[in-house]
């Protein structure tokens, strides 16, 4: 590959499309005995990241329109995951937050990933490999900082 090749650049940018895409299917599997999908894990994360939200808030932060992430939260709020309770600040408005349980299954969920991934490595990659993953790890940083 040269340096500066468009069409070059535009294949590495096509493999790592594709590779992110299998590895994210991977990790999917690694976590589906907690049956969550992957619109539900994302408003969970979100919740538990930033805190309690709006159904619009957390829709706008989603990049999907506010119904989408309504059905999402009936489904999440039906099994315990979420609870909806009034905006202190706003009682026109409801905040949703995120359940001890749900607190409880999106931790086991990133663990089972996190396991199967840290196994996967340790069996597939040798010392020399694994250091060149952390380096390319810093790689990817760089291209997802705002």
């Amino acid at each position: 590959m040269t340096d500066n090749s468009a069409e070059d650049l535009g294949a590495v940018a096509a493999d790592l499309r594709l590779l992110v895409g299998q590895l994210n299917r991977r990790l999917r599997t690694a976590s589906a005995g907690h049956d969550l999908t992957w619109s539900q894990v994302a408003a969970m994360s979100r919740l538990d990241s930033d805190g309690p939200s709006t159904t619009v808030a957390l829709a706008r932060a989603e990049s999907v329109r506010p119904q989408s992430m309504g059905a999402t939260l009936s489904v999440l709020s039906e099994r315990g995951l979420v609870e909806r309770s009034p905006d202190p600040a706003d009682g026109r408005q409801v905040l949703v937050s995120l359940t001890r349980r749900g607190a409880a299954v999106l931790s086991g969920a990133r663990s089972a990933k996190q396991a199967w991934l840290a196994e996967a490595i340790a069996a597939e990659l040798d010392p020399a490999e694994r250091r060149t993953l952390v380096a390319a790890m810093e790689l990817l940083k760089r291209l997802v900082r705002p």
